[in-house]
């Protein structure tokens, strides 16, 4: 079927006044005025085929009355269907209505008689026989002048008191520059009139007359000169119409005419069309239905031949041998050679089988090659899609065809276009998948490739650099998976609660009889019975069809109860790269099936016998119709059955193509346990050498199932008086919508529809109050502004003559009104805009109570572990709950928590987050001085260890156990050595094995890198005892309260400093001796005890006696003293994620803590990056300069910088003296000759001389420098 077309409106003709000469229901007044007025409606953006009832040729007056059964105002049929070619009045539903349509070709003409601008002009000035009244036209463009005469009265008054009407004749004449004369209106009014009634005349102004124009107005009847006879009339105004010269090219349209007495109000228009015109392969043929059938072997070409033209004005004459097109077919013409202009062009004649024309939209000459592509109307989704992909209407500016699998478009269409039983019970069959759809509104072009592939069941995807389409269809496995070719995680599956899943769809469709979305209903009595009635909409997207529509809803039943299960694994790339989205595979699971019976070929012996690995865990069936499937060494899948089968020697019964490849892959099925069947859709390359793989379950009988032509229902309306039965299958669902900007809650109740009804009774009560009731004609009703209990429902079924079923269908529902709360907060993303703010964005709420009249709640702490909503604060006013965003204070460190809350003040359950650490945009270049990655080091984590050790088994950095190997009493008993027992809830650091030395101090910017996991070390997959059928988790449960932070501690001074000196250990306070040491207070040092009992480590410095003596905090009392050395001052370690830091030298730690005895952290990836930012230095400030100028003097000059630069350093990735800082000078006073040369660039200067003629000279100059970092 055609679909309708909602149309867009182009333009309209404002109303015009007329006269209807009779009116027999105004016993008073015989005149009144109607008014008329024209729409042009845009039907489609390209060349459609036109209206599906229309009969004769495009553009005859037959075709456009015809055309009219095919347009609705209002929802009714203008001409009634069953009308002739030539239908009389009666026919017609509306009365005055004219139409006519143009169909987007490219040289179209404009629709005449379509007013493009009005001018009115009063002219206000009464008509008598012997002065006529003229008016002149001088604007040259007006096409047509309305003329606009005013009767103030029109009636006589007779001598016995009737008061009758009158009669007036008048002319309206052209007179033209040239002296042309012509009277145009001759007319007389007759009638009874008591107020002023206008009326209006128009007069066409055709091309070649001679401007200006008058207009002359006269009066042949004579003039009244008794009282008792009223009939003097005015020219009353003139109005110049210029009309529309547009024919929108390219563009379907039409113009429709209707009068105001039938329509007050502008009525809705609908059109039936048969749709846009599309290219066809060459070997198809378009049926009756839109469908396509095909005949040969697709060569990838469309119905395109290529041949000669030459135009001479605006005939196109183009020469095709045997091209087979008639008169009225649609082309589309590219002119390869020559200026003609392309588009799209109806044939308008035919000269022979060689020869045809067409007509352009200019005039010109011209001549050179051509390419005519046929193009044709057809519903086919597959090559629908292709237009709408190819073509400059959609999306063929930016995608060429080159870019698309032609073939698997093909293949689609193919598919889509077998005939299948139409599920009416008739016997009829139909295309399995047709598109009728109009596309009327902007979308955004992915959901609307989408939903045309849902039509179809494809799924479209990229690969090897074009864009394919993989539809559901039969298809046979074309390879096969087992443990020895996936990755050791073996197969993965997910499945969806049965609870929910639907048992009975309502699938939506446009009908085309009714003009309205229809619905038609299917349920999967299985399914209802198990887990009770669950109701799912569908709208079936670009469909006209009841049977489509069934099967739609057919297919989803099946495949959700059926199909719902998604395998995902990893597999190697030689079995990654051969299987595409759409492929269907075979999978051997042997933890799913209980047995293995698929592995490596160990040796292919012949084309039919292989030697299999691993016969001892093997099971090698013969028996129940075995098969023997094997992977080829050309990448295909062969299935051949079992013979014989000896220790792990197979033999088949025929011979395979070649001889399978030894370490190949091998899966066994019978009718005992057969080979899962999936179809994929997704492939992905994870790495270099892996593929990941999803598919979801696939059974190949579904397709028979959905098509066997079961019968619908039949609507059977023919028992008119007997009482029907209630409906059944009450049923209902509450849900919160918008009504007025504000959130309604709302009971859905819907109910399976009886045959023939077509209204029902609805009584409901809450609680125990009385019963309400409604009357309804559809099967479903809405009840607003639920409450928190128990509403009471009962719905009778009307008859014909309006008697209510005998008993009605019953139920009771549960309802809990706007009690519920909202929805966790999702997704918070935190995007900094400065030091005083930042953005946080976050998905909008799903609940319509938090939308409409709700808030978002946004509070804070400065606290980045540990930190709840309940701990925290408001950080701004409570937010609309519509927002997805907000710029909200920058608290530097801490966390936002956020909290959605419905109009009625409910929170949500969850405490969402985000943590913040502050990061400042940053535009200038930095130098990355150094990238260190513990983990990466060989062996990994050097550094020291604190209550912490790196795990082979984990192959991370773990926190230490508390028990020791001494207390363990049973060796046997323990699953693993590194984790014995309870994890040390005090937590462990590691210090990073190497300390960053700049060589001076400045700042420094530093990142960290962490990647770590929380686990159960007592928990592992080789702890395990338990069978593996009956575990519930592999992963064991969620470790989530461990932490882990870098930290940094910086020293002015150089890190490698080794200071001696002496010590005094007094119980716990520990002096240190050396002269003049300048430390300070709060600081940390490491202290190596070398004589005495001191115990070596890092100490903080409590106090400053003197400036010769320090103290520090001994862990134990003593009583000691000798010598030692000290380190230089640190600061203290502090945590960071992406700060500056000044200093010279840079110690690094990592803390790791737990705050449950069972859960461990593991650290599997630790590092930092370190930068310096870049700096530009002037001479201006410079101390050695006056007001920023240097003079050079008569020898060399030696400039010192004001704050030296980074050039490099051992230890880091930068060379030393390897990125000096650049210099650019400018000379003040310089002279002809002049010339300067640097020498000596380091980070703290260079020296310049000045030249002229070889000898240095005394010149005033300035510097500018560039380079990284600030020394001091």
């Amino acid at each position: 079927m055609s679909p309708f077309f909602n149309p867009t409106l182009l333009g309209a003709e404002p109303f015009a006044s007329f006269f209807n000469t009779t009116n027999p229901d105004l016993p008073a007044d015989t005149l009144s005025s109607k008014q008329f007025q024209t729409l042009i409606d845009l039907i489609s953006e390209g060349v459609i085929s036109g209206f599906p009832s229309a009969t004769g040729n495009q553009g005859s007056a037959e075709y456009n009355t015809s055309s009219l059964k095919d347009v609705f105002l209002n929802g009714t049929q203008v001409l009634q269907q069953s009308a002739g070619t030539s239908p009389d009045e009666s026919e017609f539903n509306f009365k005055n209505i004219t139409f006519e349509p143009r169909f987007g070709t490219s040289n179209q003409t404009a629709i005449s008689g379509i007013s493009a601008s009005e001018s009115e002009t009063a002219v206000g000035v009464t008509v008598t026989k012997a002065s006529p009244v003229s008016r002149s036209i001088t604007d040259t463009n007006v096409d047509a002048v309305r003329v606009t005469v005013a009767f103030p009265q029109l009636q006589k008054f007779e001598d016995n008191g009737d008061i009758n009407g009158a009669s007036v004749a008048l002319t309206i004449q052209t007179i033209e520059n040239d002296g042309t004369t012509q009277t145009v209106i001759t007319d007389t009014v007759t009638g009874r009139a008591a107020s002023t009634y206008f009326r209006d005349y128009k007069i066409n102004l055709p091309s070649g007359t001679s401007f200006p124009v008058t207009i002359r107005v006269n009066r042949t009847t004579d003039d009244s000169t008794e009282t008792t006879l009223q009939d003097s009339f005015q020219w009353s105004s003139f109005t110049e119409i210029i009309n529309e010269s547009r024919a929108y090219a390219d563009s379907a349209h039409v113009a429709i005419r209707f009068d105001a007495e039938t329509f007050p109000s502008v009525p809705s228009r609908m059109y039936r069309v048969r749709g846009t015109l599309i290219k066809i392969p060459h070997n198809g043929s378009v049926r009756a239905d839109g469908s396509i059938s095909y005949n040969g072997t697709f060569n990838g070409t469309f119905k395109t031949s290529t041949g000669t033209y030459s135009q001479s004005g605006t005939t196109v004459t183009i020469t095709i041998s045997n091209h087979g097109l008639a008169v009225g077919d649609v082309v589309s013409i590219e002119y390869t050679s020559g200026s003609a202009t392309d588009g799209d062009f109806a044939i308008a004649t035919k000269s022979d089988a060689n020869t045809f024309t067409v007509t352009a939209a200019t005039s010109a000459s011209n001549s050179g090659n051509v390419s005519v592509t046929l193009k044709e109307y057809s519903n086919d989704p597959a090559w629908v899609l292709y237009d709408l992909l190819t073509t400059s209407k959609g999306l063929g500016d930016h995608i060429d065809t080159t870019q698309l699998d032609v073939y698997s478009f093909y293949s689609a269409s193919v598919y889509c276009s077998e005939q299948v039983d139409d599920m009416t019970g008739t016997g009829n069959t139909e295309a399995r998948f047709s598109t009728n759809v109009v596309l009327n509104t902007q979308r955004d072009a992915y959901s609307l490739i989408n939903d045309l592939c849902s039509v179809m069941r494809v799924m479209p995807f990229y690969s090897a650099g074009v864009i394919n389409i993989s539809q559901d269809r039969p298809q046979d496995a074309s390879y096969i998976y087992n443990l020895s070719n996936v990755t050791a995680e073996g197969f993965s599956y997910s499945n969806a609660s049965k609870s929910t899943k639907a048992t009975v769809v309502n699938v939506g469709y446009f009908d085309n009889e009714t003009q309205s979305i229809d619905y038609e209903t299917v349920e999967d009595s299985a399914l209802r019975a198990k887990y009770g009635v669950v109701v799912r909409n569908l709208k079936a997207f670009a469909t006209t069809s009841r049977g489509q529509a069934a099967r739609l809803g057919k297919w989803f039943l099946y495949t959700q109860s059926n199909e719902s299960e998604i395998v995902s694994f990893k597999t190697t790339i030689e079995s990654g790269v051969i299987v595409r989205v759409g492929t269907v595979i075979s999978i051997q699971d042997p933890m799913k099936a209980g047995l293995r019976r698929g592995g490596r070929i160990k040796t292919g012996v012949s084309t039919t016998q292989i030697v299999v690995d691993d016969t001892n865990n093997t099971n090698l069936p013969t028996d129940g119709n075995a098969t023997l499937s094997v992977i080829l060494s050309d990448g295909t899948m062969e299935t051949k059955s079992i013979n014989a089968v000896s220790g792990s020697r197979i033999s088949v019964s025929s011979a395979f193509s070649s001889v399978p490849q030894t370490n190949s892959v091998w899966v066994i099925e019978n009718d005992v346990i057969a080979l899962q069947t999936f179809r994929v859709f997704s492939v992905k390359e994870v790495n270099g050498f892996e593929y990941e793989i999803q598919a979801v379950a696939h059974n190949p009988q579904k397709y028979s199932s959905v098509e066997d032509g079961s019968t619908l229902q039949t609507r059977n309306i023919s028992v008119l008086t007997d009482l029907k039965d209630a409906p059944s299958d009450l049923r209902g669902t509450e849900q919160i919508v918008v009504l007025n900007n504000r959130a309604v809650s709302k009971l859905f109740i819907q109910w399976q529809p009886v045959a023939g009804v077509t209204e029902y009774m609805v009584q409901y009560r809450f609680k125990n109050e009385n019963f309400i009731t409604q009357r309804v004609n559809r099967p479903d009703f809405t009840i607003f502004e639920t409450e928190l209990g128990t509403y009471q429902v009962r719905v009778f079924s009307y008859n014909a003559l309006g008697k209510p079923s005998s008993q009605p269908s019953t139920t009771t529902f549960t309802t809990v009104g706007k009690t519920a709360l909202p929805e966790d907060v999702q997704n918070i993303r935190l995007e900094p805009i400065s030091d005083q703010f930042v953005r946080l964005r976050f998905d909008q709420s799903t609940s319509v109570d938090v939308v409409h009249g709700g808030n978002v709640v946004i509070r804070s702490s400065n606290l980045i572990t540990g930190s709840t909503f309940t701990n925290s604060v408001d950080v701004l006013p409570a937010l609309s709950g519509n927002v997805s965003e907000s710029i909200v204070p920058n608290i530097v460190n801490g966390t936002y928590h956020l909290k959605f809350k419905d109009d009625g003040g409910r929170l949500s359950a969850g405490d969402a987050s985000i943590p913040l650490i502050q990061t400042v945009p940053n535009a200038f270049p930095k130098l990355t001085v150094l990238t260190d990655r513990e983990d990466l080091d060989s062996p990994p984590f050097q550094g020291e260890k604190n209550d912490c050790f790196f795990s082979t088994e984990v192959n991370g950095l773990v926190l230490a156990s508390q028990s020791t190997l001494d207390n363990v009493a049973d060796f046997d008993s323990i699953p693993s050595l590194d984790f014995l027992g309870a994890v040390d809830l005090t937590g462990g650091q590691y210090t990073f094995a190497n300390t960053l030395d700049l060589g001076a101090k400045q700042p420094l910017r530093l990142r960290r890198h962490i990647v770590s996991q929380g686990f159960y070390p007592l928990d592992l997959f080789d702890a395990r005892t338990a069978n593996i059928d009956t575990w519930t988790d592999f992963d064991s449960d969620t470790a989530f309260d461990v932490n882990a932070e870098l930290l940094v501690a910086t020293t002015d001074s150089d890190p490698d400093t080794s200071t001696a000196g002496t010590y005094a250990i007094s119980g716990t306070t520990i002096t240190i001796t050396k002269s003049s040491h300048g430390y300070s207070v709060g600081s940390f040092v490491a202290v190596n005890f070398t004589s005495g009992t001191g115990v070596d480590g890092d100490y903080e410095i409590k106090t400053i006696p003197n400036a010769n003596t320090f103290t520090l905090t001994s862990a134990t009392s003593l009583s000691t003293s000798g010598n030692c050395t000290f380190s230089a001052e640190f600061s203290q370690f502090n945590p960071f994620v992406n700060g500056t830091f000044v200093g010279r030298g840079f110690k690094f730690r990592c803390d790791m803590s737990t705050n449950d005895p069972a859960q461990s952290i593991e650290i599997d990836q630790l590092g930092y990056t370190a930068e310096i930012e870049s700096r530009t230095e002037t001479s201006l400030g410079n101390s050695g300069a006056t007001n920023g100028v240097f003079a050079s003097g008569t020898s060399t000059k030696s400039v010192v910088f004001s704050n030296s630069f980074f050039t490099g350093q051992t230890g880091t990735s930068i060379a030393a003296n390897s990125v000096l800082p650049s210099i650019g000078i400018t000379i003040e006073n310089a002279q002809s000759g002049d010339f300067f040369t640097l020498s000596n660039i380091t980070g703290s200067g260079f020296d310049i001389d000045i030249l002229n003629s070889g000898s240095n000279v005394n010149r005033n100059f300035k510097y500018t420098a560039t380079g990284f970092g600030r020394a001091s």
